[in-house]
């Protein structure tokens, strides 16, 4: 008996058209194209489990960078000033500006490492074909692809900053090494949500139930 109740697309050979959304058959084992758009039609992503490794790889490799090098660097007249994303974090909290160091903190610190870490248990549950919680699992993978964007809070406000000083002519702002570790944790996790295929989670329960 089923565990679910419900027969999966893939065993129906059913797919959707990731050009224009049309359901279609596939013959299995045999290159199948959308007849409305021509786009090449997969049950599955051809290869997402190893280019989601190497973008999330790439990744982590980016965060410690990204943490510990300047994001922005600011020229004056009293001299130069380094300025990491924690030592930000440290100087708004500070100045009594706690709910704005907590945002940053959130944002920038916490939101990549929770991105990475829970791209690294999907992709450790896929590749070892665990039958834990895949509604879980699921909803993980759409809180993750829901809250991408609001990773790039901090290159936001550095670009704004630049524009703001050197309009007015106070200093000079440019963006750091951090920013480019920074900006290519948050691209590379992206890519990489969007490479994941999430009906994967499923297919050692169905493999389980056909038992």
């Amino acid at each position: 008996m089923r565990r679910y109740g419900v027969n999966s697309a893939a065993e129906r050979n059913l797919c959707l058209c990731h050009g224009c959304g049309l359901l279609c058959r596939v013959s299995p084992g045999q290159d199948s194209a959308c007849p409305r758009c021509g786009a090449p039609l997969h049950l599955r992503r051809p290869s997402a489990l190893q280019r989601c490794w190497a973008l999330l790889l790439a990744a982590m490799i980016c965060y410690l960078p990204a943490n510990l090098l300047p994001i922005m660097e600011t020229t004056a007249l009293t001299g130069v000033q380094r300025d990491t994303i924690m030592s930000g974090v440290v100087y708004l909290w500070n100045n009594d500006s706690w709910p704005l160091a907590l945002v940053v903190f959130t944002a920038s610190v916490l939101v990549p490492l929770m991105k990475i870490l829970v791209l690294l248990l999907l992709l450790c549950s896929v590749q070892w074909r665990w039958r834990w919680a895949p509604r879980q699992r699921t909803r993980l993978y759409r809180m993750i692809e829901l809250i991408g964007p609001w990773s790039m809070l901090d290159i936001f406000v550095v670009a704004l900053m630049v524009a703001l000083v050197q309009w007015q002519s106070l200093a000079s702002i440019k963006a750091g090494p951090g920013a480019i570790a920074f900006g290519a944790v948050v691209v590379l996790t992206m890519l990489a949500a969007m490479s994941f295929d999430p009906r994967m989670i499923w297919d050692p329960v169905e493999e389980y139930d056909e038992q």
